[in-house]
C-alpha cells in the first residue's frame, strides 16, 4: 500500500480504498481511492505492507501507528492462500513533525517523492540566514506553548504527570523493545487471503455455516489469536465496511511450511511409473494475547481463567486435494502461582486461596472444553523437589473438577528421562495410543469436511517450554504416521522414510525455539533431541548457556518487555517506571551459588560460541564483583 503524507493527514491508499490519519488528533478516516484527489498537495513517502495497529497509553507513550515495513512471503496455506513473516516494523508519530521513514520508494510516485525536498520555502538549504531565523523562530515557538501548557496546568491544579527526561528515555526504551520484539523472534505473520487465526476444523464449521466473508476476514476470527486487536480497536468501534480492508489480523506465534517428497510402496504406485509424491508439510503456532508475557512476568492463571504461555499448535498435511490437520494446545498450570525471587531457580509458590483459585481453574477448563471437546491434560511436572507444590496442586484441583470431559495423565518427565534418556518418552506414547486414536484428526478435500478431531491434548511442565516441546513433537509424530496411511502414504506396516522424519523434527525444533524466544528470550532446551533424535554432549552445553541466557534475559530485562505487552494489549500498567536496569545488578551474586564454577570457564571453540564464551566469563566476573559500579563496568565492556 501506498503512504501519502499531507498538512494535517497521514493517508494510506490500497486500491480502491483510502485511509486518513488526523495528524492532530489520531482519529482515523475510511475513504474511497478516489478521495485522494481532494487532498492537499499529498506526497508520496514510499510502501509499506500493512498497518499492524495505534500503539498508546495516555500517561507515558505518545500516540504511534505501528507499520508493515518489509514482510517476507513463507508459503502458502490452505491453497494459494499466501502467508507472510513480518520482518521489519516502523513507528508513524503523531504530530506535524515531518520525520524519515525510509520505506521502499513507490515506483508511480518516485518524482513526487524527489520534489518534496523543494517544494517547502521552508526547506531550502542554501539561504544559511533564513534556515537559523527560521530555527530561531521555530524555538521559540515550542518554548511558548511548553510555558502555556505548564502554566495551564498549575491554573487548573493539574498535577505534573512526569518529568519530561524520564518519559523521553521511557518512549526510546518502549520503542527500541517493540522493534526487537517484532523483528529478533520472527514469530508475527499475516494473510491477506486466509484466517491464521482459526484451525482447520474451526474453518471447516465456519464455512459450513457460509459466516466467512473474503472481503472482511477478520470479523470470524479466533479472539484468544487477534495479536493485534487492542491496536486496531479504533478501526474496528468505527464499524464502517471502508474500515474492513485496513483491519489485518496478525498472529504471534511460528509458521513453517515445507514441501516434501515421499517415495511410494510398489503397491501404490500409478500406471504412468511415478514413484514418488509430493505433499506440503506446515506447523502453525497461535500464542494467546491474553496474559501475554514474559517468564517470570507472568505464571498461571488470571481471574478469566486465561493462563501464560498459552500456545496452540496445529500441524496439516496437505496431499492433492486432500488437508489433514491435527491441534494440542500447551499453558500454565491454571492456578495462582508465580517465582518470585532472583535465585536461578527460585522456589514456586501459591498466591491465593482454595475459593479463588477453583473459580479460575474451573473457568479454564469450561473454556476448553467448550473449545476443543474432551481434554487430555497430560502433566510433566517433577513430582519431588520445588515443582512438587505446583503438581499436588494441579492434581487436588483435577480432582475437585472431577469433569467426564478431562483425562488426566502424570508423567515425571525428568525422572523418566533421567541420564538422557529422551527415548522414553514413547512410554508415555504407548500409555496414549487409544487416547490418540479417539480423538482421531481434522480432514477435509474438495468435496467438504470428512471428519473432525474429537478433543485436545493439552500439555504442560512449568515453563510449558523444553519438555513440553519433546511430548508434544512425539505426539504429533505418532499422529501424522497415522494421517500418512490414510493418505496412503506409507503402508499400515510401513515406518516415516527418514527425510519426511528429519523435515519434520526441523520443523517441530524451530517452533520450539521460537515459541521459547517469545516466553524466555532464548532458543529451547533440549532442541537437540528434537531436532535430530539424539542427545549429544555440545546440546548439553548450549542448554548450559541458553539457561544462564535465560536468567540474564529474565531478571534484567524483562521488565520492559512486559511493559512494551502491556501497552500493546491494552493492560493497565500497575507500575508506570521501568525499573532501572541497574539497580537489578545488585542481585546478580546469586547466580555464583547457584551455576557458577569457582574458576572462570574455558570451553573449545566446538563446544561454545565466542559470544557464548564471553558471556560466560562475564557471568563469573560479575559475581564477584565487590560491588555495584565495578559490575557495570564489567558489563559495558561485553555491550
Amino acid at each position: 500500500m501506498e503512504l501519502f503524507r499531507t498538512n494535517e493527514f497521514y493517508i494510506f491508499i490500497s486500491g480502491e480504498y483510502s485511509l486518513w490519519w488526523d495528524r492532530q488528533t489520531g482519529a482515523f478516516i475510511p475513504k474511497t481511492g478516489w478521495d485522494l484527489a481532494d487532498a492537499d498537495d499529498p506526497i508520496c513517502l514510499g510502501l509499506c505492507d500493512g498497518i499492524v495497529g495505534k500503539v498508546e497509553h495516555s500517561s507515558v507513550f505518545d500516540q504511534r501507528l505501528l507499520l508493515i515495513k518489509e514482510s517476507l512471503p513463507v508459503g502458502k496455506l490452505h491453497g494459494e492462500n499466501d502467508v507472510y513473516k513480518i520482518k521489519s516494523v516502523v513507528f508513524l508519530p503523531l504530530g506535524h513533525e515531518n520525520v524519515e521513514l525510509n520505506l521502499q520508494q513507490c515506483p508511480k510516485h518516485k518524482s513526487n517523492t524527489a520534489k518534496k525536498n523543494t517544494n517547502s520555502l521552508f526547506d531550502i538549504p542554501k539561504n544559511a540566514a533564513l534556515t537559523k531565523t527560521w530555527g530561531t523562530l521555530k524555538s521559540a515557538g515550542n518554548t511558548i506553548k511548553t510555558t502555556t501548557q505548564q502554566a495551564a496546568a498549575i491554573a487548573t491544579g493539574t498535577p505534573k504527570r512526569r518529568d519530561f527526561k524520564d518519559k523521553e528515555r521511557f518512549e526510546r526504551q518502549i520503542i527500541e523493545e517493540f522493534y526487537k520484539i517484532f523483528t529478533d523472534t520472527n514469530s508475527f505473520y499475516f494473510s491477506r487471503t486466509t484466517d491464521l487465526t482459526n484451525s482447520l476444523q474451526r474453518l471447516c464449521c465456519l464455512e459450513k455455516q457460509d459466516l466467512i466473508d473474503p472481503k472482511a476476514l477478520w470479523k470470524t476470527v479466533e479472539d484468544r489469536f487477534f495479536w493485534n486487536r487492542h491496536m486496531l480497536k479504533d478501526l474496528i468501534e468505527l464499524n464502517n465496511p471502508l474500515c474492513d480492508p485496513w483491519i489485518l489480523p496478525i498472529i504471534q506465534g511460528y509458521i513453517q511450511i515445507e514441501n516434501c517428497r515421499v517415495d511410494l510402496p510398489k503397491e501404490f504406485q500409478s500406471n504412468t511409473g511415478k514413484n514418488y509424491e509430493i505433499f506440503t508439510l506446515c506447523i502453525l503456532s497461535r500464542r494467546s494475547r491474553f496474559r501475554a508475557g514474559t517468564r517470570f512476568k507472568r505464571r498461571g492463571v488470571d481471574e478469566d481463567g486465561q493462563c501464560a504461555n498459552y500456545v496452540e499448535t496445529e500441524q496439516l498435511v496437505a496431499y492433492q486435494n486432500h488437508e489433514v490437520s491435527f491441534v494440542q494446545v500447551r499453558g500454565s498450570v491454571p492456578v495462582y502461582w508465580s517465582q518470585p525471587g532472583y535465585k536461578y531457580r527460585p522456589p514456586p509458590r501459591i498466591d491465593k486461596g482454595e475459593a479463588e483459585t477453583k473459580v479460575a481453574f474451573e473457568k479454564h477448563f469450561s473454556h476448553e472444553i467448550q473449545k476443543y471437546g474432551p481434554v487430555c491434560a497430560i502433566n510433566l511436572i517433577d513430582q519431588t523437589g520445588k515443582e512438587k507444590i505446583i503438581f499436588d496442586v494441579y492434581s487436588n484441583y483435577i480432582l475437585l473438577f472431577n469433569s467426564p470431559f478431562i483425562t488426566y495423565v502424570t508423567f515425571d518427565f525428568h525422572e523418566y528421562c533421567r541420564g538422557m534418556h529422551f527415548e522414553n518418552v514413547s512410554i508415555l506414547i504407548n500409555a496414549l495410543a487409544d487416547v490418540i486414536k479417539d480423538m482421531n484428526y481434522c480432514w477435509r478435500d474438495k468435496q467438504g469436511h470428512i471428519c473432525s478431531q474429537n478433543g485436545v491434548f493439552r500439555v504442560n511442565c512449568i515453563d510449558c517450554l523444553d519438555r513440553t516441546n519433546v511430548v508434544q513433537t512425539a505426539i504429533g509424530k505418532a499422529v501424522m504416521e497415522m494421517q500418512f496411511c490414510k493418505l496412503g502414504l506409507i503402508t499400515p506396516e510401513g515406518v516415516m522414510p527418514n527425510n519426511i522424519k528429519n523435515t519434520f523434527q526441523l520443523l517441530w525444533a524451530n517452533n520450539g525455539d521460537t515459541i521459547s524466544k517469545q516466553y524466555a528470550g532464548t532458543n529451547a532446551l533440549k532442541g537437540d533431541y528434537t531436532r535430530t533424535g539424539e542427545r549429544k554432549f555440545t546440546g548439553i552445553m548450549k542448554d548450559g548457556m541458553n539457561s544462564a541466557n535465560r536468567y540474564y534475559k529474565n531478571h534484567f530485562k524483562d521488565s520492559v518487555r512486559q511493559c512494551c505487552l502491556d501497552i500493546m494489549h491494552g493492560v493497565d500498567l500497575n507500575e508506570i517506571e521501568i525499573q532501572d536496569f541497574w539497580t537489578d545488578l545488585k542481585t546478580v551474586g546469586c547466580i555464583a551459588s547457584e551455576i557458577l564454577p569457582d574458576e572462570p570457564p574455558s570451553y573449545t571453540p566446538q563446544i561454545a560460541l565466542q559470544q557464548e564464551f564471553e558471556f560466560a566469563n562475564l557471568l563469573y566476573e560479575m559475581s564477584r564483583s565487590r560491588n555495584l559500579r565495578e559490575t557495570k563496568g564489567l558489563f559495558s565492556r561485553f555491550t
